[in-house]
């Protein structure tokens, strides 16, 4: 499996980036969020995931590995396939995704092309569903998670989970965030403490 992609940005275009590790140039399907953030002859770092199915060998990366967890849980999902998670990525950042997810809000997916309101639903259901047998599986982290309305700081733990953390985690993440910000920003903050 390749982790990561390291080198020089050869070459970009909608949905892809070529990098060049030093004799080897590889073709990197990615989104349109971590495109943004690549600029020829600039070296650039992705965390990637190697799709294999019958006659398919595709390459995909990501500028973070929040990106790239999210588009494996998206992957995860019945009738979501790698185009469709990237053009989810290429629409929002993972932490829109996850608010999305938490707060039932399939409008926030079906900005994305190709993403009807049927999948949307789906992808809020099926995250949903597997956040909720995590906390179920996980006895050190009962009550941690509720995806009913709640506080904030609860939104934000259940946010970091649909990002692929686990809930013991993301409450390490979020203790001690001031709860008077916005749920965005509580969940960025929680992810740079966990980045250090």
């Amino acid at each position: 499996m390749i982790y990561a992609v390291h080198g020089t940005v050869e070459h970009t275009e909608p949905y892809l980036a070529v990098i060049d590790t030093g004799g080897v140039s590889y073709s990197v399907n990615t989104s349109l969020q971590t495109l943004s953030r690549l600029k020829k002859g600039e070296k650039a770092r992705l965390f990637t995931y190697l799709y294999l199915r019958e006659g398919i060998c595709d390459l995909y990366g990501f500028h973070s590995r929040e990106e790239l967890s999210s588009f494996k849980l998206l992957i995860g999902i019945s009738g979501v396939g790698p185009k469709a998670a990237v053009s989810i990525l290429s629409a929002g950042t993972p932490e829109k995704i996850a608010l999305a997810v938490i707060t039932g809000d399939e409008k926030a997916l079906t900005v994305a092309p190709g993403i009807g309101k049927k999948l949307a639903q789906r992808i809020i259901l099926e995250l949903k569903d597997k956040l909720s047998r995590e906390v179920t599986a996980s006895p050190s982290s009962a009550g941690v998670i509720s995806f009913e309305p709640g506080d904030a700081l609860t939104e934000a733990q259940a946010a970091l989970c649909v990002l692929g953390y686990t809930p013991v985690e993301a409450a390490m993440a979020v203790k001690g965030l001031d709860e008077a910000l916005p749920l965005e920003e509580m969940i960025r903050q929680a992810l740079k403490r966990m980045s250090r």
